[in-house]
């Protein structure tokens, strides 16, 4: 599997002067349209297949999460949109959930830089686990048929981890230095019974990736999560995949694409897995590398070009946004170019 070609997606200006066209980290297709995060505001981003010359998404439409969910932390931070996934009359939505270490600036002193490298904020509006009613491709509330959007409530997923012998140590360390992280998410299942699967970019455990499974229901507006296992609210599935966290998450038929990428401030390498039978209810405790395909390596910058979200279009074919795009991915102002890949 190699890039065969790109895809153009038109951002509208008001994304542009924010950034949000720089930071993508998430991406899922929805038939004719495209639902894009970026992890630097409280926005998802829908776009429209035209019809061009080459592939094209158009009609950017922004849409503010905070006008449909009642989300932590305040009406300005941002979400940091990790993950989308889709089904039924939902767009679910999580963020990182992780802490954030300052980064120093070029311009920084070094007693500035040294201070900054010392100082983690919780980030409490990162800690979000949501799905989004739609109405005709728009989120609302709640449909005319009775969907309604609805968010994580309490205890959220940290506090449910707060004991685990496995992540409790990592949840206070920022995501970009090997903690607790979530970058993607897979949803299976009808509306009502749904089985979420969330990707862990860290801790990566001696070369280990970690999947969590929840089990979100509705309750008087909330999500809450049931028990899946018989005594916990979630299960852990230990992935080899030869080092690497996960980027993103994507259902392809009964399997799962699996984005991994490195677990820390690094540019690669950055590889896409296939975990056959992930679909099914019965997933094995410990996934190893013989039990995955490696499909490919996918091209990457220094600094540069993060393969952060990955998404099967109408057809077959694999889309793959990036956070930190090239110059050569921004041909003009507002656009940026996805990779599109053909499977064999």
């Amino acid at each position: 599997m190699g890039t065969t070609r790109t895809a153009a997606l038109l951002f509208h200006s008001d994304a542009v002067r924010a950034e949000t066209h720089v930071n993508l980290s998430a991406v899922r297709a929805d038939g004719h349209h495209l639902w894009v995060g970026g992890d630097e505001t409280a926005t998802v981003e829908r776009f429209t297949r035209t019809d061009a010359p080459r592939p094209e998404y158009a009609e950017h439409v922004s849409f503010d999460l905070t006008e449909v969910l009642d989300l932590p932390g305040g009406a300005d931070e941002e979400v940091d949109v990790e993950g989308l996934a889709r089904r039924g009359p939902y767009l679910w939505v999580v963020g990182s959930h992780s802490a954030k270490r300052k980064k120093p600036k070029a311009h920084h002193s070094d007693a500035k830089a040294a201070k900054r490298l010392a100082t983690v904020v919780p980030e409490p509006a990162r800690r979000v686990l949501a799905r989004v009613a739609l109405s005709d491709g728009v989120p609302v509330r709640r449909t005319r048929d009775g969907a309604r959007s609805a968010a994580l409530g309490e205890p959220g997923l940290r506090e449910l981890l707060a004991d685990d012998p496995h992540l409790a140590a990592f949840l206070p360390i920022p995501g970009k230095d090997n903690g607790f992280d979530v970058e993607g998410i897979a949803v299976h299942g009808e509306p009502g019974t749904e089985r979420v699967l969330l990707g862990l970019r860290g801790p990566v455990l001696r070369g280990w990736a970690v999947v969590l499974r929840l089990a979100p229901r509705e309750e008087d507006g909330e999500l809450v999560l049931r028990k899946v296992d018989g005594h916990r609210r979630y299960a852990k599935h230990f992935l080899d995949l030869d080092g690497l966290g996960v980027r993103d998450l994507c259902p392809h038929g009964d399997d799962l694409l699996v984005l991994a990428g490195p677990s820390m401030a690094l540019s690669g390498p950055v590889r896409l897995y296939r975990w056959p039978g992930a679909a099914r209810a019965d997933l094995p405790e410990v996934v190893r590398r013989d039990e995955l395909v490696r499909v490919a390596d996918l091209p990457h910058g220094e600094g540069r070009d993060h393969a952060e979200g990955i998404t099967v279009l109408p057809g077959g074919d694999l889309l793959v946004v990036h956070d930190s795009p090239a110059p050569a991915r921004l041909p003009e102002p507002g656009t940026v170019l996805a990779d599109v890949l053909a499977p064999d």
